[in-house]
């Protein structure tokens, strides 16, 4: 044998082996966010309330409570979160929102929310169905026609 087949028979048999432990830890993350998904569905209520802001900010800036900062991970302190200032009641709150249902939130206008303690999981018009704001067209796309 020469060099070269030996230098790429050690190339894919560390190849195969970072793809088995990827594949691994990839299940274990599923299953613990299943986890995490029933623990949000079983302690989630829901609550009418009036959306004063929504916006896009570092979870240092949002205004949460130092309880909630400290225990997020520490690469989620410097990314960008989307986050609801909200009237509940007497008392008007900072949220975290859900990625997917952030653009469906209308602002200065009241919703019914599903909220699972601090974050935001589902979204319906209170009076009506909530309008779906149109999706901006791709670079590429524009190109296309």
């Amino acid at each position: 044998m020469s060099k070269v087949t030996i230098v790429l028979l050690v190339i894919l048999v560390v190849l195969i082996i970072a793809v088995a432990v990827l594949y691994f830890l990839g299940k274990r993350a599923e299953k613990k966010q299943a986890e995490q998904k029933e623990q949000m569905a079983a302690v989630a209520q829901t609550v009418s309330m009036l959306v004063i802001d929504k916006g896009k900010m570092r979870l240092k800036d949002a205004g949460f409570p130092a309880i909630v900062v400290e225990s997020s991970p520490k690469y989620l302190r410097r990314s960008k979160v989307p986050v609801v200032k909200a009237k509940i009641g007497p008392k008007i709150m900072t949220l975290m929102c859900d990625v997917e249902i952030y653009d469906n939130i209308p602002v200065k206008k009241e919703v019914k929310a599903t909220i699972s303690g601090i974050y935001i999981t589902a979204v319906k018009g209170l009076r009506g169905p909530l309008e779906t704001p149109v999706k901006k067209k791709g670079f590429f796309a524009r190109f296309r026609k």
